[in-house]
């Protein structure tokens, strides 16, 4: 009995020791962490990332070279800019265009086509002229045909390629075989001999370019830099004289979502750095 009382009396003992020990220890306090302000934790003053910003290009075929090089260029010069290319004839483009199509920016082949869609009110702002081209006759490497001048397009059996009616290089291609028709030495039905050799009409000019390279024709009339493009095609020039000045134009679409971004593509192109790298195709100078 008195052992057990012992043992009770020192776990007591203990228990209030222990009880004791607790109570002299400061309790914990709660306080605002203090954020550590020295230069090496300090958060690196970050500059937001540029709203990305996907363009939609829709260009003449003959553009195509250029456009991939500017396409290039300009997601370098303006980051989270992407620019997506799609090239036909013009006059195809704006068809699509006028349903409906997606594009924020058009690159055109001619004039005409631009502004009709700037007279419909599909635009923003009018059409801005960026770069000009001439047109020459393109043959196939081995010139089957024998053609050194313009006048042999109009030599019976001559198997010619044309673009469609409503493609910008057949206006072009149309003006020229009249000039041609004008010059001393072409017979007088110069144009309509060259219209009764006409074996296809493709859907734009880079179409022509593929069926002389193949052997499929004798002839075309092209853009100057669709020639310079290929490697396995002649050339046989248009005399100055009867050469026509082709004039490139684009507008901002209206219906696109990023306007100011459209609008900055342009500008760009139709300046120094889009014309610098048109030059490097053989485009000219707009007309002023």
């Amino acid at each position: 009995m008195r052992s057990r009382l012992a043992v009770m009396l020192a776990i007591l003992a203990v228990v209030v020791a222990a009880c004791s020990g607790g109570a002299s220890a400061s309790p914990a306090t709660s306080s605002p962490a203090t954020p550590d302000t020295s230069p090496s934790s300090a958060p690196a003053s970050a500059t937001p990332a540029p709203a990305a910003v996907d363009l939609t290009i829709y260009g003449a075929a003959s553009l195509k070279g250029a456009l991939e090089e500017a396409k290039t260029a300009y997601e370098a010069a303006v980051p989270g800019v992407t620019l997506t290319i799609s090239t036909d004839a013009s006059s195809a483009l704006a068809v699509k265009i006028e349903q409906g199509a997606p594009a924020d920016v058009f690159l055109s082949a001619d004039t005409k086509n631009p502004q009709a869609l700037v007279d419909k009110g599909l635009t923003d702002g009018p059409a801005v002229v960026f770069a000009g081209n001439k047109l020459t006759v393109i043959v196939p490497a081995d010139n089957p045909a024998g053609i050194t001048t313009p006048v042999d397009l109009a030599k019976a059996g001559v198997k010619i390629i044309a673009a469609g009616d409503a493609v910008p290089i057949t206006t072009y291609a149309t003006q020229v075989v009249d000039n041609l028709a004008k010059e001393s030495g072409y017979p007088a039905d110069f144009a309509a001999a060259y219209a009764a050799n006409v074996a296809s009409k493709e859907d734009n000019v880079k179409a022509v370019v593929a069926k002389i390279e193949l052997g499929e024709g004798d002839a075309g009339l092209v853009y100057v830099t669709d020639a310079a493009g290929s490697t396995k095609v002649a050339t046989v020039e248009v005399p100055d004289s009867a050469n026509v000045l082709a004039t490139y134009a684009g507008v901002v679409i209206k219906a696109s979502p990023k306007i100011d971004a459209a609008q900055a593509f342009l500008s760009w192109f139709a300046g120094l750095a889009g014309r610098a790298i048109l030059a490097g195709f053989g485009f000219l100078a707009p007309p002023s």
